[in-house]
């Protein structure tokens, strides 16, 4: 499978199926784009969807495409995603997180994946926060 370009996206058939995420990816060209950690914060620097986690997910999830535009990147070329979620989100949830995610990356090739449960963000209202690394042509 590929990913733009410049990565390689693989499932070894050594390793378990993935649900919606691959376990490799090969960067094989291209230039690297670090996105930081995005939340549930609008352009005019307010807090989005209080108590409310799949609106905090729609937002996070538009401010990772919003940043990735800013480095001439698209979901298209992002190879990883990190999610840290708070643990009082119910696991159930998931599901709405993999709804929102699945609008954006491609399915078929999805990026490599992590998904962490944490006890806490920088601030409580803040419920879920993603990281990506995309790669593009150079």
């Amino acid at each position: 499978m590929m990913v733009a370009m410049n990565a390689k996206l693989s499932n070894p058939a050594t390793l378990s199926k993935p649900m919606g995420y691959s376990h490799v990816a090969e960067v094989t060209g291209g230039k690297l784009v670090y996105i930081a950690g995005q939340i549930a914060i609008d352009a005019k620097d307010e807090s989005v969807g209080k108590d409310d986690f799949a609106a905090q997910v729609r937002q996070v999830f538009e401010n990772v495409n919003e940043a990735l535009k800013s480095a001439g990147a698209s979901f298209a070329d992002v190879v990883k995603l990190n999610t840290f979620c708070v643990d009082r989100v119910d696991r159930s949830n998931v599901a709405v997180f993999r709804e929102t995610r699945d609008r954006y990356v491609n399915t078929q090739a999805p990026p490599v994946s992590t998904f962490v449960y944490v006890s806490s963000l920088v601030r409580p209202e803040w419920l879920i926060e993603i990281e990506a690394v995309a790669v593009v042509n150079s």
